[in-house]
């Protein structure tokens, strides 16, 4: 098949992209620019990557019209909440105007091709009961939340309207290598643990008396290929490990691994205004793929400090 990736060369995009060169697919990553090419050098003589940043929805849709794409999977987009504040109408243009624009072209151009939207636990904000389900009652805390739930509508209409194939999924707190290290903001466990491979102390809020559900980056691809093998048209996913990690077992876990110190503080009132909560997800739906993850909290941090000594 022909797959195209947007954010190619991103966190998922890369890992994705690795996967699916192993069954002989005609790879294409879509990429803003070549800051992350590392991520994917090692295989960059079996797959194509293209310079177009998403915001210019002229140069995309003329790439879709082209090169027709089997399937899409659209992981482009700004996943800070924070930035999402500071750049409101930016996060509009990188993550609702770039879906619309794919879902046009594919509408237009390309009807057949399978549209897989990459969303996340950010759009439910603070669950009204747990586990979270693909019923749950979504209300974002965040412009970024509001976004990714936006573009998730769009998905849904275009299937209900105009019979495309689209398919959304949203991935829990995930880490692993090649995901951003060097701010909270992103991805605040990978942060953690790069703060722990430093020696540095690490800042934890709360006491760490506050859970999420954490998976691994190697689940999340074999959720996508699962997915994309087997996936209703017009349905969503969760992509999660289905358990609860208290933050103080992360903390625990650390200093077990790297001797590091632990410091609880209390969160600031941004934080508090904008912060989910406890957070776990009944991924029965995905399991029902054949799918089901495989790797535990500490082997996950390890393989995320082994990726660490590799980039010293």
């Amino acid at each position: 098949m022909r797959i195209l990736i947007t954010g190619g060369s991103g966190f998922i995009g890369s890992h994705l992209s690795d996967e699916l060169i192993k069954y002989d697919h005609e790879i294409t990553l879509i990429v803003r620019n070549f800051n992350k090419e590392k991520n994917v050098s090692k295989n960059s003589s079996k797959i194509n990557i293209v310079q177009i940043d998403v915001t210019d929805t002229n140069s995309l849709e003329e790439f879709i019209k082209e090169k027709k794409p089997d399937v899409i999977f659209h992981l482009a987009g700004t996943t800070s909440h924070k930035q999402s504040f500071e750049n409101p109408i930016y996060d509009v243009d990188v993550n609702i105007k770039s879906t619309m624009c794919i879902l046009e072209s594919i509408r237009q151009h390309v009807p057949n091709c399978k549209f897989i939207f990459g969303s996340t636990f950010i759009v439910v904000g603070k669950p009204e009961k747990l586990p979270v389900d693909e019923q749950s009652i979504c209300n974002p805390t965040t412009i970024y939340g509001s976004n990714r739930l936006s573009s998730e509508h769009l998905c849904k209409i275009y299937h209900n309207v105009y019979g495309l194939d689209t398919i959304s999924f949203r991935i829990t707190n995930s880490f692993g290598p090649r995901e951003q290290y060097e701010t909270p903001t992103k991805n605040a466990l990978n942060y953690l643990i790069y703060q722990a491979f430093l020696n540095k102390p690490v800042t934890i809020y709360d006491d760490g008396r506050f859970f999420r559900d954490v998976i691994y980056v190697d689940d999340v691809i074999f959720a996508l290929i699962a997915i994309l093998k087997n996936g209703k048209s017009g349905n969503l996913y969760w992509i999660s490990s289905g358990k609860k990690t208290w933050f103080y077992e992360i903390g625990d876990c650390l200093s077990e691994i790297t001797n590091a110190k632990i410091l609880y503080v209390e969160s600031p009132l941004y934080t508090k205004k904008v912060d989910v909560g406890n957070f776990v997800v009944d991924n029965s739906k995905l399991r029902s793929l054949g799918w089901k993850p495989t790797i535990t909290l500490k082997d996950g941090i390890k393989k995320t400090l082994e990726f660490f000594e590799t980039i010293k």
